[in-house]
């Protein structure tokens, strides 16, 4: 008799599948049924779900295991259906891959791979496949135990579900350059290397683990595609003109990855070039090899300016905006091809007035609100590479409401990526030029700025510093009081003592911006009793990373170039003890390897020892008591010539005061 209408329904269809009295056969019907329901149906795939139908038909596929036939239907059978529910429930759904975890179907699954019946192999190495697609999968640890030889059981196998097993396994979990080289010297990449003339199934799997264990891990890769095994990258490079758009993308991005763990490798340009070609051939693709090839071309130009020339050559720009105006395009698309843009305009000026040129502007503001927040990251990462041309940012063409307003609603979005990105484009469209800050304040840009300044991330707080600083940055009066009055005196020292020792490095640098200029910019800095100054004194004493201290000399270095009170305040954090016993900071400073604190040091004892100041010859004294005048001497020669005219000027300042043996 045909099944009820009610059986088809979830409901239904759950209570054949968990009632311990439904025959083999009706449950096999109701797997086959279910199957079918969510295959490619996500709105499906999470209502049985909830509805609890997964531990349901991991329960069958347990007890089918453990079963030697059944009355109406073939235990076997009923274990090649209930993996194939898991995988479909497993399959691009990472709510399903959770539910299937967590009803604990994976060590069943696994238990399918040493099965007699080929189909049941098959059916558990298809559904372990789909939950080794998703970020939940569970990691395999290849170093414990048997583990490898288990992996390279898989790999040796004749089934090719189980070799794409093997190989989605070591993509998923191969992370560290231990687990690469072991691989590697269990002889893996020999055997993944030999797949690469398999079906497709193998060669799209080993291409994508050949990748993961090349990655970053130079040594791996010599062995690997060394002159020993030159055909190897030779089949690589010939995979790249498969019929197959996966297969072609595949290859490229070994390739790339490849070119990036060992720029010796591909250096030809003809190859590079063509790389770059399919990939923007790929990109017509509407399906995922479309979207990740934007990913894939984005990985082959990033840091890399004679890439990025050769793309600006091979009209890449125009290629890349002209799919954005192609119409609606899925977010991964469009976050792929923002990625691209970001790269390609982030060394080359050429190429980022190609892309404004090109209107590139409209797609990235119309991204700053979209949906996504992957999109909105990436729109925010394109206009800080594109806004670096201080031509168009001179001309004033970033700072627009346009632009600033979705930019500070952006500040607090509820995705901690997309503030960072944001604070990051922000950065750079309020720097230097100081006719257009205006708008930024007064759009309330400062406001927010302030409040992520004292989050509790530090990523956010280190981002929002950058951001007041380079807003700071050549700022007149009128705005540096603005800002200093809504960041406060104290929430400043609180960030220059930040754990972090990069927020107290740019909290140093915010500070410096702010007192370069006028004697009133300075007072800041004395504001509390001193609240901002001793934090400084403090870094500049005690601080052991090398930018947080350049940053502090230079704040010194600044303040010093004040009135008397401010000269002696600084003379008082510099030597707080004149304690000819023990060495000071001032003398650490101007021995230290890096050019840029000794400069920062000398520039604070020229500022000091100004002739027209009158407290200077005092300070001439207390600096030889301490050694300075003979530590000064030492470096007439240094190796960096602006420290070089210092030293000069500054000994210059000191035979003023009589010191003949200068």
């Amino acid at each position: 008799m045909p099944a009820s209408p009610s059986a088809h329904r979830p409901e239904g269809l759950i209570a054949q599948l968990s009632s311990a009295t439904v025959d083999g056969e009706a449950k096999f019907k109701a797997l086959r049924e279910l199957k079918n329901q969510i295959i490619g149906n996500r709105t499906k795939k999470l209502s049985y779900i909830k509805l609890g139908a997964v531990p349901s038909v991991v329960s069958i596929l347990s007890s089918s295991a453990f079963a030697d036939t059944c009355t109406e239907v073939p235990a076997d059978s009923l274990l090649v259906q209930s993996a194939a529910v898991i995988g479909s429930f497993a399959c691009g759904f990472d709510a399903g891959v959770k539910a299937v975890l967590d009803a604990g179907a994976f060590p069943h699954l696994l238990s399918l791979i040493s099965h007699p019946n080929n189909k049941v192999v098959d059916a558990g190495a298809r559904s372990l496949k789909m939950i080794y697609q998703s970020k939940l999968a569970p990691k395999y640890n290849f170093l414990q135990g048997k583990n490898m030889e288990f992996i390279l059981s898989l790999l040796n196998s004749e089934n090719e579900n189980v070799t794409g097993l093997g190989a989605s396994i070591i993509t998923h979990s191969c992370e560290t350059s231990i687990e690469q080289n072991a691989l590697c010297d269990a002889g893996v990449l020999n055997r993944l290397l030999s797949l690469l003339g398999g079906s497709l199934c193998q060669r799209d799997a080993s291409l994508e683990s050949l990748a993961t264990i090349i990655k970053g891990n130079s040594e791996v890769l010599w062995k690997s595609l060394g002159p020993e095994n030159g055909m190897a990258l030779s089949t690589v490079t010939e995979l790249t003109k498969d019929r197959y758009p996966r297969t072609r993308l595949l290859a490229c991005m070994c390739l790339i990855v490849v070119r990036n763990t060992s720029p010796c490798y591909l250096q030809d340009v003809g190859t590079k070039t063509k790389l770059m070609l399919i990939l923007l051939e790929l990109l017509d693709d509407p399906g995922q090899v479309g979207d990740e090839a934007a990913f894939a071309l984005s990985s082959l130009m990033a840091e890399k300016e004679d890439l990025q020339k050769l793309a600006f050559e091979a009209n890449v720009v125009d290629r890349l905006c002209d799919h954005l105006q192609k119409g609606p395009l899925q977010a991964k698309r469009i976050e792929g091809i923002l990625l691209a843009l970001a790269d390609l305009c982030s060394k080359l000026e050429s190429c980022r007035s190609r892309a404004l040129s090109l209107q590139v502007l409209n797609f990235v503001t119309d991204a700053l609100t979209h949906d996504s927040a992957n999109v909105r990251a990436a729109a925010c990462i394109c206009l800080k590479c594109v806004s670096r041309s201080v031509k168009n940012l001179s001309a004033g063409c970033f700072m627009n409401e346009v632009i600033v307003i979705p930019l500070i609603q952006l500040l607090h979005d509820t995705s901690t990526s997309v503030q960072v990105a944001a604070l990051g484009a922000v950065s750079n469209i309020v720097v230097d030029f100081t006719t257009h800050k205006s708008l930024f304040i007064q759009c309330g840009g400062v406001k927010q700025l302030v409040q992520l300044a004292k989050s509790m991330e530090s990523a956010i707080r280190e981002n929002a510093v950058w951001a007041l600083r380079n807003l700071m940055f050549l700022a007149d009066n009128t705005c540096k009081e603005g800002i200093f009055l809504e960041l406060t005196a104290s929430t400043l020292a609180c960030l220059i003592g930040d754990p972090e020792p990069s927020v107290q490095e740019q909290a140093l640098a915010l500070v410096r911006n702010l007192v370069d200029g006028c004697i009133e910019s300075i007072e800041c800095v004395f504001l509390e009793d001193g609240l901002i100054l001793h934090a400084i004194g403090r870094q500049v004493q005690n601080a052991s990373r090398l930018e947080v201290l350049i940053q502090g000399m230079y704040v010194l270095s600044n303040v010093a170039s004040g009135n008397e009170f401010h000269k002696e305040a600084v003379m008082h954090q510099l030597f707080p003890q004149m304690d000819t016993a023990t060495q000071s900071i001032m003398i650490k400073h101007l021995q230290n390897t890096d050019s840029q604190l000794r400069t920062a040091a000398v520039w604070a004892l020229v500022n000091l020892t100004v002739p027209s100041s009158p407290g200077a010859y005092g300070r001439v004294v207390k600096l030889r008591n301490a050694g300075i005048a003979s530590q000064l001497k030492n470096m007439v020669n240094d190796p960096c010539l602006d420290i070089k005219l210092r030293v000069r000027t500054a000994l210059e300042q000191f035979k003023t005061f009589g010191d003949s043996s200068i």
